[in-house]
C-alpha cells in the first residue's frame, strides 16, 4: 500500500496542518477524525489496515485529515462565539485547501466521498450538504447532526449553518437539492449498542426524505457499540457492497 504523509501551513487556520494519504488510484474517501483527534487517528485504531484489501485494489485512494475541535467546540474555556468562527475557519480549511490537494493527488473527474465516525460523521455530512459541487457522497458512521448537542447552549448563524439538522429542513433552494438527488452515496449507518444513538441517523434520514432525497440508512444491532470495531466493520462493509 502506498502511503505519504506530508501537510502545509494553512491560511485558513493559521497552522501548519498534516495530511495522510493511503493508495494509488480510485475513488477519493476524505476521513475526518472523531472527537479532537488528529490525521492519524484511523491508522492508530487499525481502520486503515482493516479496509487495505480495497485501497490495494485500487478502489479507493484514503485521505486522513486533523480536526480542531480542541480549539473550538471541545474547548471548554473559549467563548462560544469565538469556537463557531473557528469551525467555521475548519471549513474553509477543507473547501479552500483540502478539496484542491486531494484533485491534485487524484483528477478534477474523481468522486469525493466525506467519511467519519461520531463527530467525524457531522462533518462529513455537514460538508456534503453545504457543497455538493465538490464533495460527492457521505459514509457517516454513528454520528449525530444536531451540532448543538456539541455548542453548550450557544447559538448563531455559524452554529446554525453547521448543524445540518437545522439548516436542511428550511433549504429549498432547487441547486442543492438537485445535486443531493443525484448523489448515489448518502449512507448514513449507525449501531444500536452502548453509546450509539441511531435515532440521531433517523432523524436526519426522515429530513431527507420530506426532501425527496434517495439516501441509505442503516441500523445495526445491539452488538455493535460505538467504537472502532463497529466502524471497521461497517467500512468494510460499504466498500465491498456499495462501491
Amino acid at each position: 500500500m502506498q502511503r505519504e504523509v506530508t501537510g502545509w501551513f494553512s491560511p485558513a487556520l493559521d497552522k501548519y496542518m498534516d495530511v495522510a494519504v493511503y493508495g494509488h488510484y480510485g475513488f477519493a474517501l476524505l476521513m475526518i477524525p472523531t472527537a479532537d483527534s488528529d490525521f492519524m487517528e484511523y491508522e492508530r485504531h487499525g481502520l486503515i489496515e482493516s479496509i487495505q484489501p480495497f485501497i490495494d485494489a485500487g478502489l479507493l485512494k484514503v485521505f486522513c485529515i486533523g480536526s480542531i475541535n480542541a480549539e473550538s467546540w471541545m474547548n471548554h474555556y473559549m467563548e462560544g462565539r469565538d469556537k463557531a468562527i473557528r469551525h467555521q475557519h475548519y471549513n474553509d480549511y477543507i473547501f479552500r485547501e483540502v478539496i484542491p490537494f486531494v484533485k491534485e493527488k487524484t483528477s478534477e473527474e474523481t468522486p469525493i466521498i466525506a467519511g467519519g465516525a461520531s463527530f467525524g460523521a457531522l462533518h462529513a455530512a455537514n460538508l456534503f450538504f453545504k457543497h455538493p459541487d465538490l464533495v460527492n457522497g457521505i459514509i457517516a458512521m454513528s454520528g449525530c447532526y444536531d451540532l448543538t448537542v456539541y455548542t453548550q447552549g450557544y447559538h448563531d448563524d455559524n452554529v446554525y449553518f453547521n448543524s445540518p439538522v437545522h439548516y436542511l429542513p428550511n433549504l429549498n433552494a432547487e441547486w442543492h437539492l438537485c445535486k443531493y438527488r443525484q448523489s448515489r452515496h448518502i449512507h448514513f449507518i449507525s449501531g444500536s449498542g452502548e453509546y450509539e444513538d441511531p435515532n440521531a441517523s433517523r432523524h436526519i434520514s426522515t429530513i431527507l426524505s420530506s426532501k425527496g432525497v434517495a439516501h441509505e440508512l442503516d441500523i445495526w444491532g445491539p452488538e455493535y457499540p460505538h467504537d472502532w470495531p463497529t466502524w471497521h466493520q461497517m467500512m468494510r462493509v460499504y466498500l465491498e457492497t456499495r462501491f
